[in-house]
């Protein structure tokens, strides 16, 4: 049987740079993952995204450090970026969890579910009233994480069905 690792997860301070790198090559591992378009972050997103999340207060992330063996030595696991919005229905702030990303090695070990703990701690100290998530149909190990913590599809009234995510991107 496989020693399931430590884990720590935590809150990310944009300006450590330990969390700084992890954040940025989590992401960049997922990007390049098939479920994250299959390309690597561009090298504008390498250099910039660490400087400009901290400048939002919108913006937070959790990262998880993994120690696979006794030496007590941390490894980056997953991270994930969530970006706080307006929910004009309830008058309150919503958290839309933007990335949850899971290195291969780490996944099956509820490293994702455990972040999303914190993510939605977080949302609850800042008052949101939900937590949204966007997730391709096809990424069927997503799919049960987010039923078994409670995430469901929105609709208003069954009779029109679930609510889709729809994108335009802006030149």
């Amino acid at each position: 049987m496989t020693k399931v690792p430590a884990l720590r997860v935590c809150r990310v301070n944009y300006s450590d740079p330990v969390h700084a790198l992890a954040l940025v090559s989590l992401l960049d591992a997922y990007a390049r993952d098939p479920m994250g378009g299959g390309e690597s972050l561009s090298d504008f997103a390498k250099a910039n995204l660490i400087s400009e999340l901290g400048k939002r207060p919108q913006a937070f992330s959790v990262l998880a450090f993994a120690s696979p063996d006794d030496t007590g030595e941390e490894i980056p696991a997953g991270v994930v970026n969530c970006i706080e919005g307006f929910s004009t229905f309830a008058c309150l702030p919503l958290i839309n969890v933007h990335d949850v990303a899971v290195l291969p090695q780490f996944r099956g070990q509820r490293v994702a579910e455990k972040m999303l703990a914190l993510a939605e701690e977080i949302a609850r100290e800042r008052g949101a009233c939900k937590l949204t998530l966007e997730m391709l149909k096809g990424n069927a190990g997503a799919a049960r994480l987010y039923h078994r913590i409670g995430f469901s599809s929105y609709q208003l009234d069954p009779a029109l069905g679930d609510a889709q995510f729809l994108q335009k991107w802006l030149d």
